[in-house]
């Protein structure tokens, strides 16, 4: 059976979607959270709103986001941190740094 240039695009899109659901859930030990601590590919740190299958100010590609870093101010791939593996220091940090609550 072959299948229409459709349905290869949602099973694309689903894949990417369950991808990205078992990085994050990995990566951060739930599958959402309001206040998502992300980092740039600079290496800045801040939150954002990180829903797995959905976005309103980042594009989505898979398990990272390209979105503006509010911390150096440039447009940036981003993706979620375990904030067991940060220091006190880079946790007050990243936490104190937010991206804009709308798009």
């Amino acid at each position: 059976m072959k299948l229409s240039k459709r349905h290869k695009a949602a099973a694309v899109a689903g894949g990417l979607t369950a991808a990205e659901a078992v990085v994050v859930t990995r990566r951060r030990g739930s599958f959402f959270r309001a206040r998502t601590v992300v980092r740039c590919r600079r290496g800045h740190l801040f939150t954002t709103i990180w829903i797995p299958g959905g976005s309103v100010k980042a594009v989505r590609l898979g398990p990272w986001r390209f979105q503006r870093c509010p911390v150096g101010k440039h447009w940036s791939l981003v993706t979620p941190v375990n904030m067991a593996e940060l220091s006190e220091e880079d946790r007050e940090f990243a936490l104190s740094r937010r991206d804009t609550r709308l798009p």
